[in-house]
């Protein structure tokens, strides 16, 4: 989910600053990190034989009789024995329904279950290729390391968000074909989401556990983020269109935040090349000490290198300037810093523990966008102001975000989900008073296409 720069950075340039790279590892799902060392009868049943047996010494004529009833006695008592026996034997013994240990298509099966006592992937780590600085000295880092060290759930909860995002997102990208909707799209991936994090989200305080992280973003062409269809949606996804499919994963309030491009047709096939190669880019430069000035630069470097032939024109692919990375926090898609996606001068350094949404944004356009469109992404402030509503339908509707979502991003399609009606004049509301954010679709310049590929990173040096 993108981050809007501010406007005052736009256009200031820096020179290059020498620093220690810090290397990063990549969890499944977009999440990278750094290395990370975690201390990670037979029933039996016994039978007794019973005998009838006479005194021989007392036998006389009369004895024959007896030993015949009792003969038959036993003879019956054998053949009811046998009976039972036969009625064991044909009882057929249920099958236990065995668990399924692949994932299903579309995915529904618990990642919990294909992964037995939280044993989540990793994914690839790799080291820090800098000499110096890696031994981490200040307070608020020490602190920071010690924290991870202690809280296994922070990990645990990172990998599990990482690989549902990449069970759904693989899924996701052969499912995906022209001529689908775009409700059918978002609701199959956020279906998706929720079965494999086994939450619903829709009892109350449900999806606060564990499911989306925001919306869905599903743009189209000229529209670069923050787009998920609201109700009565009739757009398609067609043949000749480079959607942008921006999933939001979180479990506990620990959020992953990837995106990648699809269109079918070749001929944009240097545009998203070029955004997939700056990303990687941004992900390679960044790390501890890493100066996100800089980062921007090498990212504008990496995607303004390609161009693109589109029915007999060359467009060069620029950096969409006032789009931005961004640190993710708990429970709140955007942090206190930015990673620009153009040269800047800002000297702000990445620290240990970080968490980071590097994503860039190419574009045929302006490289530049502006707020157009419906809005569908809203989300209720962490610092929101204390106002006095009037309006009952607000105060109605504040109540019913707080308990069912929190600070995390929701849209017009979760507040219908779970029965809302009649909200709009309500929701209008809390946006003008400053407890709701809205987030309006971000549009370059009509008739123009853009990019996006998104990796979220954890900054750490060894544990």
């Amino acid at each position: 989910m993108a981050a809007q720069a501010p406007t005052e950075e736009l256009d200031k340039l820096t020179g290059k600053f020498p620093r220690d790279k810090a290397d990063w590892s990549h969890f499944p799902g977009g999440l990278t990190k750094n290395t990370v060392k975690d201390a990670a009868g037979t029933n039996g049943k016994a039978t007794t034989k019973a005998a009838t047996q006479g005194d021989a010494a007392d036998q006389d004529s009369d004895g024959s009789d007896d030993e015949a009833d009792e003969g038959a006695a036993d003879a019956q008592v054998e053949g009811e024995g046998a009976a039972k026996k036969k009625k064991k034997k044909n009882k057929k013994k249920k099958k236990k329904k065995k668990k399924a240990t692949t994932q299903s298509d579309p995915p529904r099966v618990l990642l919990s279950q294909l992964f037995p006592n939280d044993s989540y992937p990793k994914g690839e780590e790799v080291e820090y290729t800098g000499e110096g600085n890696l031994k981490r000295t200040t307070d608020a880092e020490v602190r920071e390391r010690e924290r991870l060290l202690m809280n296994d759930d922070f990990l645990r909860d990172y990998r599990h968000g990482a690989e549902t995002h990449r069970q759904v997102r693989q899924w996701a990208q052969k499912w995906i074909q022209p001529g689908m909707g775009l409700t059918e799209i978002a609701n199959g991936i956020e279906d998706s989401v929720r079965a494999l994090v086994g939450h619903s989200g829709l009892e109350e305080g449900d999806a606060i556990v564990a499911g989306m992280g925001f919306p869905t973003g599903l743009n189209l062409n000229d529209v670069a983020a923050h787009y998920s269809p609201n109700a009565i949606n009739n757009k398609v996804f067609g043949q000749d269109d480079v959607m942008k499919i921006d999933i939001g994963v979180h479990v506990n309030g620990r959020i992953v935040d990837s995106a990648f491009t699809m269109a079918f047709d070749h001929k944009y096939d240097n545009l998203l090349e070029a955004a997939k190669a700056a990303t990687n880019t941004g992900v390679k430069e960044a790390g501890i000490d890493a100066r996100l000035g800089e980062i921007g630069g090498a990212i504008q470097e990496t995607m303004e290198s390609y161009e693109i032939e589109l029915d007999g024109k060359t467009y060069p692919i620029k950096s969409i300037r006032n789009l931005n990375g961004h640190t993710i926090h708990h429970y709140s898609i955007h942090g206190d810093k930015s990673v620009p996606i153009v040269k800047t001068e800002d000297q702000t350094k990445m620290e240990e523990g970080d968490v980071f949404a590097i994503e860039t944004f190419g574009s045929t356009g302006n490289g530049y966008v502006r707020d157009h469109c419906e809005v569908s992404h809203y989300a209720l402030m962490a610092d929101a102001p204390k106002v006095d509503l009037r309006l009952s339908s607000a105060r109605s509707l504040l109540n019913t975000i707080k308990k069912n979502f929190g600070t995390l991003p929701f849209c017009r399609r979760y507040l219908d989900r779970i029965g809302c009606d009649k909200y709009l004049l309500g929701l209008n509301n809390l946006v003008n008073t400053g407890i709701v954010q809205d987030y309006p679709p971000l549009v370059d310049k009509k008739g123009s296409y853009t990019a996006q590929f998104e990796h979220v990173s954890l900054s750490k040096s060894e544990l």
